[in-house]
């Protein structure tokens, strides 16, 4: 994974899209850590239900609105790709893509 900053709360950053073991197809992409670690330190103390934080999502020419999830067991927070957009972006679970994430306050 590969991470950059960019002004305010939007982060640009490049992860594997992987599928949640279980009964449902739950898809999601983990953060970077020094992004989770960011968005920790500045938006972490917001939090919603679960520890959620708000955000808007583009990847590729697709953008939606949806809450990131920290997820203890990979030290991250973890963000869902719904169908609609792994359809639109031609995206399976092991493809590579380029997240732009801003935090919704």
């Amino acid at each position: 994974m590969t991470a950059a900053r960019s002004m305010g709360t939007t982060f640009t950053f490049t992860t594997e899209l992987w599928e949640h073991d279980g009964p449902a197809a739950w898809f999601f992409c983990s953060l970077p850590e020094s992004v989770a670690d960011d968005l920790e330190a500045e938006h972490g103390h917001r939090a919603a239900g679960f520890g959620s934080i708000r955000v808007e999502v583009r990847v590729g020419g697709t953008s939606w609105a949806t809450s990131i999830f920290p997820d203890t067991k990979r030290g991250t927070y973890v963000l869902p790709v719904k169908k609609l957009v792994r359809r639109q972006e031609g995206l399976e679970a092991g493809a590579a893509l380029t997240v732009v994430l801003r935090v919704v306050t």
